[in-house]
């Protein structure tokens, strides 16, 4: 089952937000709300929010467990811009353009979560190293 969460009119350009949207994107909830938690970016807390968001929607109307949910999209699309001007020299004005975005987020429970298999440890033995060779003088 799907299930969904929208931010709509977020202060922030989607261009910003998207960085943060890829890298959660695939993983496992826990994964996921980490990575958002320990970013230090501004649009990890626009992300973290609708998140949580759907992670909510999840358990209350669906009855599904968060630790069995994946984020299969996370999204940041394009907003309203607010156009504003600023003065100028010789009576002129500026456009100051302050965009917006909305984030959707996409949780399911179809796709399985994939556990990676703990690393081998390399053998700490001594390695074989080739001779040096030897350098001839002449004299």
């Amino acid at each position: 089952m799907e299930v969904k969460a929208i931010y709509r009119s977020a202060r922030m350009s989607a261009f910003k937000v998207r960085d943060v949207t890829r890298e959660i994107q695939g993983r496992p909830v826990a994964a996921a709300l980490d990575i958002v938690a320990f970013s230090p970016k501004k649009a990890a807390f626009f992300v973290q929010k609708t998140l949580k968001s759907a992670i909510a929607n999840a358990e209350n109307n669906h009855n599904l467990r968060a630790d069995k949910l994946v984020v299969k999209e996370a999204v940041a699309g394009e907003g309203m811009t607010i156009k504003r001007f600023i003065p100028k020299a010789r009576g002129s004005a500026g456009p100051i353009r302050k965009r917006t975005c909305h984030i959707f987020i996409t949780l399911t429970d179809e796709i399985e979560i994939k556990r990676r298999a703990p690393k081998a440890k390399a053998k700490t033995g001594a390695t074989k190293k080739a001779p040096k060779k030897a350098e001839t003088s002449k004299e």
